[in-house]
């Protein structure tokens, strides 16, 4: 399938999880990929594996905490290929704590990744999406950003202010030809759930209707349609991709 043919897509945190299979679908689909994390291995293990599908691949290192890496790596896709026709905001980090023990060094980490990071990565992509006329930003949130969740304070603030920029963003940019819109996944089989003791994941998967966790790549399915043409009158929206988990 080609939905996303020649379309050029950055993703962050792309190495692993969500962010990974994410790529693989774009890849699949066509896309010109920019795979872009922290560490240099898992970018490179990414690219290799998007180029094995016969996608064209670059991998770029960035913090998303860091806004002239972010600014360098957006210039330096423009000028390699023109244009920025997708952006993911995938990456994200948990640092979990009751209220009364977070550190604020926890609370202060979270928000620096998951709320200033996505508003770095948006705000640089910005001027060239609207230059073009067009363009998508796919904001990762979480149904802990819709219903809040026990122990994540400062995760639970940075996923409903996600759904704050998609809403706003979709106001400013829709006018401009640009959707922006954002996924709220449940319980995924990811490593940031590697920390879990198994009783704790046999008590998630009971709660979900379907009685298993997600795949990341049931959430990167739905990031390819929203990316792609088919989706085209879909903005501003938060889609729940969590197996019923909320009814």
């Amino acid at each position: 399938m080609t939905r996303l043919l020649n379309k050029v897509s950055i993703i962050t945190g792309a190495a692993q999880g969500i962010g990974l299979a994410t790529a693989l679908k774009f890849a699949a689909e066509g896309a010109i990929m920019v795979v872009c994390d922290l560490r240099q291995a898992g970018v490179d293990a990414a690219v290799a594996q998007c180029k094995a599908l016969g996608a064209q691949a670059i991998g770029c290192l960035m913090d998303v905490t860091d806004r002239e890496m972010v600014d360098a790596v957006v210039a330096q896709v423009k000028n390699q290929f023109g244009r920025i026709d997708v952006l993911v905001n995938n990456a994200g980090i948990t640092k979990d704590a009751r209220l009364q023990k977070m550190t604020l060094a926890q609370f202060d980490q979270v928000i620096d990744v998951n709320l200033r990071g996505v508003f770095h990565c948006a705000q640089s992509v910005a001027d060239t999406m609207v230059a073009q006329g067009s363009g998508v930003i796919l904001n990762a949130s979480s149904v802990v950003g819709i219903y809040g969740n026990f122990g994540q304070t400062n995760y639970a603030a940075t996923k409903f202010g996600v759904i704050g920029f998609t809403k706003t963003w979709s106001r400013e940019l829709g006018p401009k030809g640009i959707r922006v819109n954002a996924i709220a996944p449940g319980f995924i089989a990811t490593p940031i759930l590697d920390t879990i003791p198994e009783n704790l994941m046999q008590e998630m998967k009971a709660r979900v209707p379907l009685k298993r966790l997600g795949k990341p790549e049931e959430i990167a399915n739905v990031y390819a349609f929203l990316a792609s043409d088919e989706a085209s009158y879909i903005n501003g929206a938060v889609i729940e991709v969590a197996g019923g988990m909320t009814l």
